[in-house]
């Protein structure tokens, strides 16, 4: 076989489908995000603003995480030395696994190096631990959750996205003494819109499910101490599994369950993915304890946080940019071609100094490629001001239409 050439096929699909992924040199300044700087590939360096970054609510900055890193690295140097079952636990992974059973009210929590590897080994263990498992995925869910689904090697079925008619339909064409478990997400990163959280707990409890929702984008910015979107509604006592990160709002690196004790224990007994990976590194995981902890009380900062994305989306709205607007804090700009997504894209750095990455097939279906913006509490009003009349002035230049999509 022709191994070059078959790369060479691979990779020049991407470039004429105009989806091939660039990485961009960014270097983020302490105390100064969401501003940065970019290596542009000549060399030189120019002023940025970070407009999709994840780290939600600016944690990655803050002086209690950092704080807290600094005296954890001083005090235990770099690495944790292992996996947890060798030499890799530490109080610092200890008191992050308490603070989060904490936040969500569960008996346990385990922490993974990111939500990634939570759902994945979590997932792909569960069948091993209820024989004859049916998970019941909605079709949207993470490339993490299908991708655990179909390591798991169990029975799996696809409901269509968020339609509880659907569901019931599958629920009741499954064997009723058949182990079964509904996995969903609380808010859909991509267009931002909300799971029916308490209509599959009723579901779940009328077919006798085990629940597992994703709480990757909601955790720190939803509820009254930051545990997501279940919390906010008072569901979490109905969910048998939680999955966060700490990656995002928190601001640090991470991921982890929250359920059971008995659930937890099985889970770091018989998942691969936790079993045979080197832990967090105590810096990570005590700057992460910082993060949640403060996060439980810092409502403020939610609130900001929900009031920018807020006064973003209706000011693209008011240009007649097509966004899809499901009241969270995501703001989806559709564009509806990868050309034009990365074209866009690469005149708001070059031209305006603004950064966000064009987001095309897989990650959204084919002719909904879009701009995804991540307002925080850190984005100031001109910065805002900035990125709106950037985008004003490059629609039109690229003469893209201006219809408002329908949430």
């Amino acid at each position: 076989m022709e191994y070059n050439a078959a790369l060479d096929k691979a990779l020049n699909r991407l470039h004429e489908e105009g989806r091939y992924r660039t990485f961009i040199d960014i270097e983020r300044k302490k105390d100064a995000f969401p501003n940065a700087v970019w290596t542009k590939p000549n060399g030189t360096k120019a002023p940025i603003t970070v407009w999709c970054g994840n780290d939600y609510l600016g944690m990655g900055q803050h002086p209690v995480v950092l704080e807290a890193m600094h005296e954890a690295l001083d005090a235990t140097g770099a690495g944790s030395g292992g996996t947890r079952n060798i030499s890799g636990t530490t109080v610092y992974h200890r008191r992050l696994e308490a603070e989060l059973a904490d936040l969500h009210q569960k008996e346990a929590a385990l922490i993974f190096t990111s939500a990634y590897i939570a759902n994945d080994a979590t997932l792909s263990t569960l069948p091993r631990l209820f024989p004859g498992l049916h998970i019941i995925s909605d079709e949207l869910n993470h490339a993490s959750m299908i991708q655990g689904i179909r390591n798991g090697r169990c029975e799996k079925h696809i409901f269509r996205h968020n339609d509880l008619s659907h569901l019931r339909e599958v629920l009741e064409s499954l064997p009723p003494d058949a182990p079964k478990m509904i996995a969903f997400e609380s808010i859909y990163s991509m267009d931002g819109d909300f799971g029916p959280i308490a209509d599959i707990c009723d579901l779940a409890e009328e077919f006798g499910c085990l629940t597992y929702l994703d709480e990757v984008h909601a955790v720190g910015m939803y509820g009254p101490r930051g545990a997501g979107v279940a919390e906010r509604d008072g569901l979490m006592d109905r969910i048998d599994i939680i999955n966060g990160t700490l990656g995002k709002a928190y601001g640090v690196m991470g991921g982890y369950i929250a359920a059971s004790s008995k659930m937890v224990d099985a889970i770091r007994s018989y998942a691969p993915g936790f079993i045979f990976t080197t832990s967090l590194p105590p810096a990570v995981a005590a700057g992460a304890v910082a993060s949640v902890r403060h996060l439980k009380t810092d409502q403020a900062r939610r609130d900001a946080h929900q009031l920018g994305a807020k006064i973003l989306k209706m000011r693209l709205k008011a240009l007649g940019l097509p966004i899809i607007d499901h009241g969270s804090h995501i703001v989806p700009v559709i564009v509806g071609n990868p050309v034009h997504t990365k074209k866009l894209s690469d005149m708001l750095l070059e031209d305006f100094g603004i950064y966000v990455q064009p987001i095309n097939f897989p990650t959204v279906p084919r002719g909904t490629e879009r701009l995804r913006f991540t307002p925080s509490p850190v984005h100031d009003a001109k910065m805002t001001d900035n990125l709106v009349k950037a985008m004003d002035a490059l629609w039109g230049h690229c003469a893209l239409n201006r219809a408002e999509l329908s949430a």
